[in-house]
């Protein structure tokens, strides 16, 4: 195995594929599922997730480890994420932040202390 990829809830596709892409700087790979569409991958460097129209699901939470926490945090700053958690150095021996998605999904993004 090599790698995982959470499938997200999101109520309106395109808008969910417009936040990844301006706050976290991910690409669409694929776009599926008829028309309107209902699922789509996005991926960036080695991360890959998908989406699925499904208003009535539960929200989501990943933990996105990055290179450059502070860069991808201006990012999501400068696109306007909710954020739910400001970047700052944990116990846990990461830096990190939270931000929300549009449809509610916890987007956390880390990187570790020593190799920062």
């Amino acid at each position: 195995m090599t790698v995982v990829a959470p499938i997200l809830p999101v109520a309106e596709l395109k808008r969910a594929i417009d936040f990844y892409r301006d706050a976290l700087g991910f690409d669409v790979a694929w776009i599926a599922g008829g028309e309107p569409p209902r699922t789509a991958s996005i991926c960036r460097d080695d991360i890959y997730m998908m989406m699925r129209n499904d208003s009535a699901a539960r929200n989501s939470e990943i933990y996105i480890t990055v290179t450059g926490v502070d860069a991808c945090y201006q990012r999501a700053v400068d696109a306007g994420a909710k954020v739910l958690a400001p970047i700052a150095d944990r116990a846990y021996g990461m830096r990190d932040f939270a931000i929300e998605d549009p449809d509610g999904n916890r987007i956390s993004l880390g990187e570790e202390l020593a190799k920062k």
